[in-house]
């Protein structure tokens, strides 16, 4: 049983203030205290005061917004843990990911970018300023500590999940940059072109990657705007992408979203009520990889631009289409009978052969095909508007946590690739791999402390 504050079979406890995570105070910042911080400091406080748990997940409610907006997930979701934030935690809406390419020469300031980047996305899940005076109540002759594009809106479910890519441990060239070649982990591989493949150089890999995940899309964007503006002379945007309409549930209090195809996806996903299977196929155990113990109860995350063919999709007959997915396309449930949730009959006959195509994409991905293995998937559809040529650039940004790629997710998809019938509708335009460390327990603690503290 996990113990994770965030985890909602632990409970969903947190302090003993009612839900909130307070951090460490920002007193100590240089001063100039105006009657409009004042007051944002009071109501602050009474915010934390009132604060509630919705659905196991600490949510501080914000007594002057209406109480659906509380409920529809605009509170706060807690950023310290044992797990970081974003992986478990129920999908919001909206995704804004971003892949960073490193300038910094040093260990030092990759330290000190990444406490930098800790104490902000600390203040930004709280619905705070990115720093401790915000957009408007800094030194008036210097440029603020926050952008300002959130002011007035609630922390609207805000979590930033934080990871490491392989060219932070090793560049492309061999070079150990800041001395982490050693506690690379074994499964922090440069994933192989799989079957179809047409990648965009410029839309994968990154030193380091911060996923943001909202429920409005302004907040998702000023958490990334910021933490891209504190990079500054330490780190730069390499690629980014938008994302909305969740295409996965992380958990059962969720109704199963839509992807741009149409059809239900994420019905067989892991949830977080379950955590025995979390722990099983998402957490990394600290004897998994002896040289890189620091990753025990993190993850890793895959990343996957993947361009859908929707026109040739839109002519396919409804038949057809649901042949390709295995499932019937209203309720989303197998075609081998049942409902949506009825787990998948793979053996059951029709007159032309298995109810279940061989070939359909469901078949190819169950756990039954694939010694067992199951991902937790977070993705998100996107749309970048035209190619150019009148087709809609839109597709799914795929993104999966799992325990190991190289067992998990590797032979899945090059089965996949290979053999499912979909792929004739989709191709890999990007790809990443990330380690993503665990989360920040201590008030003085940062992302990456135990890689580098």
């Amino acid at each position: 049983m996990s113990d994770d504050p965030r985890d909602p079979a632990a409970g969903g406890a947190v302090d003993s203030v009612g839900g909130t995570v307070h951090e460490p105070s920002d007193a100590a910042a240089p001063s100039r205290f105006s009657r409009r911080r004042a007051l944002g400091l009071a109501g602050a406080g009474v915010a934390a005061a009132g604060a509630v748990a919705v659905g196991g997940f600490a949510v501080a409610r914000d007594d002057d917004a209406p109480a659906e907006r509380v409920a529809a997930g605009h509170g706060a979701i807690p950023f310290r843990g044992r797990h970081q934030a974003g992986i478990v935690t129920p999908a919001q809406d909206r995704l804004h990911f971003a892949s960073f390419d490193v300038t910094a020469t040093s260990r030092d300031e990759l330290v000190d970018l990444l406490q930098r980047w800790t104490a902000a996305a600390a203040r930004m899940t709280r619905g705070e300023g990115a720093g401790p005076f915000g957009a408007v109540d800094g030194p008036y002759p210097a440029p603020p500590d926050d952008t300002g594009e959130a002011l007035g809106l609630p922390p609207s479910g805000l979590t930033l999940t934080f990871g490491f890519g392989p060219t932070l441990f090793t560049t492309a060239e061999g070079d150990d940059r800041f001395g982490l070649a050693g506690s690379r982990p074994a499964g922090l591989i440069d994933l192989p072109h799989f079957p179809g493949d047409n990648l965009d150089p410029l839309r994968s890999g990154g030193d380091l990657c911060v996923q943001a995940c909202a429920n409005d899309p302004q907040v998702a964007v000023h958490a990334i705007r910021n933490l891209a503006r504190i990079a500054f002379g330490s780190a730069s945007i390499r690629w980014s992408q938008l994302g909305f309409g969740r295409t996965s549930s992380t958990s059962t209090q969720q109704v199963t979203a839509r992807n741009l195809f149409g059809f239900k996806d994420g019905t067989a996903n892991l949830k977080a009520e379950d955590p025995d299977a979390v722990a099983r196929h998402v957490w990394v155990h600290r004897d998994d990889d002896p040289d890189a113990r620091w990753l025990a109860d993190g993850s890793f995350l895959v990343a996957r631009r993947i361009s859908m063919r929707i026109e040739t999709w839109d002519r396919t007959s409804l038949q057809e289409q649901e042949a390709i997915i295995g499932r019937d396309k209203g309720e989303g449930a197998p075609l081998s009978g049942g409902t949506e949730f009825t787990p998948l009959d793979l053996d059951v006959e029709g007159g032309t052969g298995p109810l279940i195509p061989m070939r359909a994409h469901v078949r190819l991905t169950h756990p039954s095909q694939n010694d067992g293995v199951e991902l937790l998937r977070r993705g998100y559809n996107f749309t970048d508007g035209s190619d150019g040529l009148g087709r809609l650039d839109a597709g799914l940004f795929f993104l999966a946590y799992v325990r190991d790629p190289v067992t998990q997710y590797v032979p899945m998809q090059n089965k996949i690739a290979r053999d499912d019938v979909l792929s004739e509708y989709l191709q890999h335009t990007g790809s990443a791999l990330y380690a993503v460390p665990p989360g920040v327990q201590d008030a003085g603690g940062f992302l990456g402390e135990t890689l580098l503290g």
